[in-house]
């Protein structure tokens, strides 16, 4: 964990008085530690319940007397418990150290001479080629037969709108702090209950409107409350609602993408999640290098000059675009051997945990009120989670032979 902390560390080395560094970040990491894994251990338990993986083989053979067919059972049991948490761990570990590299990268001034990496655009650009080249390695690597997926020209619609959506998100970190950006763009719900409700006329529960209510009136307040003059100090462009507005544009553009592509695995349903890794960030490599390389005054070769003249910030670059491409094997894994639900549990819980580790961390202090606010959003994002998984419980109930 040590290790795990000490490009923390080195990023925020120069934002506190030296004879005082130690002992804060030594406190803040103590707290962050302990608050971590006890957070890991209740959602290795929590999830294992609620996927219902209990041992009845294991008392069904006992009472038979085959004790070699339940210590098996038993085993498969202890094995399932341990991908889950190295699912866990692994979705936990890539995404927070990739904020802390996109906070730092968004803040951080470089150099001697004190630059910021004004181009963060450019970090979609490098994700998409990093992610495509781990795509195609994986395919290489386990490769399936191709009959009956999707065609990389299939994806192009989609790869507008994923180009467009993570590159307003990343942006909005010029004009708000980090656990600002990440509560905004956790609000997906609201979005999509607003188009359902107006466009194709879906009537929700009151559950679900509570949840809706709950995260939106918590994101509302968090943006209405008075954010601390040091958190302002490390934004490139103070401006709360061209931040917040750029975090809804990315959830709006987010969910065409994902409509897009539940379209594409509907018509192909033999399309592996590397198919779709490699189609939407081939398209996605394509738009960006057009965008950034193409058009008269574009930001790419400003980038790659940057990146010259600062490697610790190329270095930082390539680290934030691996911890993504990482982060999508855990995810693919959480969702083909746990479901999506359990996927949904564990990257919300993450987002928490996210906001506490730059608010203890990264320097970005959060009022008493505030904290309120981020309580009251995943409080609601919680909520819907279990109502979630209660329907899933419903459904399987029905399915039961009688």
């Amino acid at each position: 964990m040590s290790a795990y902390l000490q490009p923390i560390r080195r990023h925020y080395s120069i934002t506190l008085p030296i004879k005082t560094f130690h002992v804060e970040i030594a406190v803040a990491s103590r707290l962050v530690i302990k608050a971590s894994l006890y957070y890991f251990v209740s959602l290795v338990f929590y999830i294992f319940c609620s996927t219902r993986l209990r041992f009845s083989a294991l008392a069904g053979s006992i009472n038979s007397g085959d004790i070699s067919s339940g210590m098996e059972n038993h085993g498969v049991g202890i094995g399932r418990v341990l991908v889950l948490a190295f699912c866990i761990a692994g979705i936990w570990s890539a995404y927070i150290y990739q904020g802390v590299l996109q906070e730092t990268l968004s803040t951080k001034q470089f150099g001697q001479d004190g630059k910021r990496f004004e181009h963060l655009s450019f970090l979609n650009l490098a994700q998409n080629v990093v992610c495509l080249i781990w795509s195609f390695m994986m395919i290489k690597l386990w490769p399936r037969s191709s009959a009956g997926g999707a065609p990389w020209w299939s994806y192009w619609s989609a790869g507008i709108t994923n180009t467009i959506g993570p590159a307003m998100g990343i942006e909005a970190l010029k004009y708000i702090s980090y656990p600002a950006q990440v509560l905004a763009k956790s609000s997906k719900m609201i979005p999509v209950m607003l188009m359902g409700t107006l466009v194709y006329g879906i009537k929700y529960t009151f559950p679900e409107y509570l949840c809706t209510i709950l995260v939106a009136g918590g994101v509302s307040a968090f943006a209405l409350l008075k954010t601390s003059s040091k958190t302002i100090s490390k934004l490139a462009h103070p401006n709360a609602p061209l931040g917040y507005g750029l975090c809804f544009l990315n959830l709006a553009f987010d969910g065409f993408t994902n409509a897009t592509q539940d379209s594409i695995t509907t018509r192909y349903p033999k399309t592996s999640a590397w198919d779709i890794m490699l189609g939407m960030n081939l398209w996605g490599t394509i738009y960006n290098m057009v965008y950034m390389f193409g058009l008269p005054h574009g930001i790419g070769f400003e980038a790659v000059q940057f990146c010259k003249q600062h490697p610790e910030a190329a270095w930082d670059i390539f680290l934030y675009c691996l911890c993504g491409a990482v982060g999508q094997n855990f995810i693919f894994l959480t969702i083909s051997r746990f479901g999506s639900l359990a996927n949904t549990t564990i990257t919300t819980t993450r987002k928490f945990v996210s906001i506490v580790v730059s608010s203890l961390l990264s320097g970005n202090p959060l009022s008493p009120k505030q904290w309120g606010c981020v309580v009251m959003v995943f409080f609601g994002l919680s909520y819907q989670i279990y109502l979630k998984w209660r329907k899933l419980q419903g459904l399987r109930k029905k399915r039961k032979p009688m």
